[in-house]
């Protein structure tokens, strides 16, 4: 059985255009359809993504495949604590938005962040899945995980995933841990989630299969392999080989959902990939972090790759190339992971331990020492204000700790977070807006009140507008507006009409692409370079490309005007294109 893990974010036009052809496939159970990035990036395009669940989920459910929603445990759907009461609103929106199951990780692997979730996604309708935040380390053991799963279970989850975010789970331990789970609790159902990145994953879903998985998180080109997912083809083919029983691909709906993925990615996606995305590397293997934010880190380098250059300068030392930063950004991850007591490397607690170790680098490179610089998030990791850490904390961060005043914490983490609710009700009522179908609206307002703040004025939109022109002129491409081919005159239909009786408007037949063509009695009337056009010959199409509209003469020649839009069926006596 399969899942479709998208790692993406269309608009909902695009989704509502893809769905049917991921559903025409055949081959998937179950789709990844929303989550923390999923609501936060809609968000940043200046749309509403209680709108987008609710249109994206809708399809699956009518075919009969299972929703999947992916949140974080004492984080829900961002990337710092929410209170209870707006964790135990979200599973109920989310539910009557159409969400069937609630992935559930804690980025620490603590039961107590994870109790809360499997409670009140049940308390809400869901199917309550626990994933075990998959890394690998001395103190990340079948054991150690095997004692998670004992807690979660006793709470009432209905399933376990192995989040193996990083792609970094050795293919054996992964089979031992399944096979462990499906023989002390064998009604639980076992899903493996795991990127390509290091390149361990199809090798670790064949060992998680031969011990008893019975869901695969696949991907779909061009968005599979690179540091995502496998892709469907070679898992299934895998899969067959092995001697499972394996649904059939339907390929025609496969090229579908890659072309018009591809076609997403042209619109606006792919300004914001980044190209190392599509890479796999064995140096993730070292340094455990996850291949997703390869991107973000990469950009981060490049920010201070110009004060690490200086200070080299200024010390007499060479310069440093990007990748060299990189192989030495790796190697401080792997000095500071064990150090800060091996945190799983998942969203945010990679955030921090690479941020960590990116200004232990900057300020070693300028004569100080490590540790002259942690942000306040990571001291609320260091300190347990989220969790308990895996592993035990360095001495030297036990002493820094002390030595600025700083309290350890062993309170249940969610206790840190009181109820917000009400206050974020009050603030909807002094601001005008509705509550939303199902509360969604407070929901979301609660959940990320800057980001739904700058949605509803409108800031956001402009933003992402505003950033996406400037990527565009960046890489060069064309601007979104239609190109004339001539210098565009005010054009009387009518006139030009009377002029040209016999120019015949033929239908539009697909988007994006416009078949004309003129046919004229009197070849004098339309010359064509010089050269009277025959009845009938004067044809041609309109392409585009990320929005341009490129005219393309099938003979020698010059269009005056396009008078319909792509897309468009053209009416009786429309004037389609003139050649002039």
């Amino acid at each position: 059985m399969w899942q479709s893990s998208g790692k993406y974010v269309p608009r909902v036009d695009q989704l509502v255009e893809v769905a049917p052809a991921i559903i025409n496939m055949g081959c998937f159970d179950r789709v990844e359809t929303n989550g923390g990035a999923f609501e936060q990036v809609n968000l940043l395009f200046g749309e509403n993504p209680n709108i987008a669940v609710r249109k994206w989920t809708a399809p699956f459910h009518k075919a009969g495949i299972q929703t999947h929603m992916l949140e974080r445990g004492l984080n829900a759907l961002r990337m710092n604590p929410v209170p209870y009461d707006v964790r135990e609103l979200m599973f109920k929106v989310k539910k009557k938005q159409g969400t069937d199951i609630a992935r559930s990780f804690c980025g620490l692997n603590d039961h107590r962040n994870l109790r809360d979730s499997v409670i009140l996604a049940k308390k809400g309708g869901m199917i309550s899945q626990v994933a075990l935040s998959i890394t690998h380390s001395p103190v990340h053991t079948v054991e150690y995980y095997m004692g998670i799963v004992d807690k979660v279970v006793e709470y009432g989850c209905d399933e376990i995933a192995l989040k193996d975010m990083a792609g970094i789970g050795r293919p054996t331990v992964l089979g031992e841990l399944v096979s462990s789970i499906k023989k002390k609790y064998p009604h639980i159902i076992v899903q493996y989630h795991g990127h390509t990145g290091p390149g361990f994953s199809p090798a670790s879903m064949l060992e998680v299969a031969r011990a008893g998985a019975d869901y695969l998180d696949v991907a779909v080109e061009p968005l599979s392999w690179g540091k995502v997912h496998p892709d469907v083809i070679t898992i299934r083919e895998m899969m067959k080989a092995d001697g499972f029983l394996v649904k059939d691909l339907n390929m025609d709906a496969y090229m579908e959902v890659r072309r018009l993925t591809q076609k997403f990615i042209d619109d606006f996606l792919g300004y914001w990939i980044n190209p190392s995305n599509a890479k796999m590397t064995s140096l993730l293997v070292g340094c455990g972090l996850p291949g997703g934010m390869m991107g973000s880190m990469m950009a981060d380098l490049k920010g201070f790759q110009g004060a690490i250059n200086a200070a080299q300068r200024a010390h007499g030392r060479p310069e440093m190339s990007l990748d060299t930063l990189m192989v030495k950004l790796f190697e401080e991850v792997e000095y500071v992971w064990p150090r800060l007591g091996y945190p799983p490397l998942v969203t945010p607690f990679s955030q921090y331990v690479k941020n960590t170790a990116l200004m232990n680098l900057f300020n070693m490179l300028n004569d100080k020492p490590r540790w002259t610089t942690i942000d306040k998030d990571t001291w609320g990791m260091i300190l347990g204000n989220m969790g308990t850490l895996p592993g035990q904390l360095a001495p030297e961060i036990v002493a820094l700790a002390k030595e600025k005043g700083l309290e350890f914490n062993t309170r249940n983490p969610q206790d840190n977070y009181p109820n917000e609710l009400p206050n974020f009700q009050q603030m909807m009522k002094e601001e005008g807006w509705d509550e939303g179908e199902d509360q969604e609206e407070l929901f979301e307002f609660a959940m990320h009140e800057r980001q739904y703040r700058d949605y509803r004025s409108g800031i956001a939109k402009q933003r992402f507008n505003a950033e996406l022109e400037d990527l565009r002129k960046k890489a060069g491409a064309p601007i979104t507006v239609v190109r004339p081919v001539v210098e565009m005159p005010k054009f009387n239909c009518e006139e030009l009409a009377s002029r040209y009786p016999h120019a015949v408007p033929v239908q539009v037949p697909a988007k994006g692409k416009m078949i004309w063509q003129v046919d004229v009695d009197d070849s004098s009337a339309a010359p064509i370079a010089g050269t009277p056009v025959k009845a009938g010959e004067a044809m041609g199409y309109v392409q585009t490309f990320y929005g341009l509209d490129e005219i393309v003469p099938a003979i020698d020649g010059r269009v005056v005007a396009v008078c319909a839009k792509q897309g468009d069926n053209v009416v009786k006596g429309e004037i389609v294109a003139f050649v002039q």
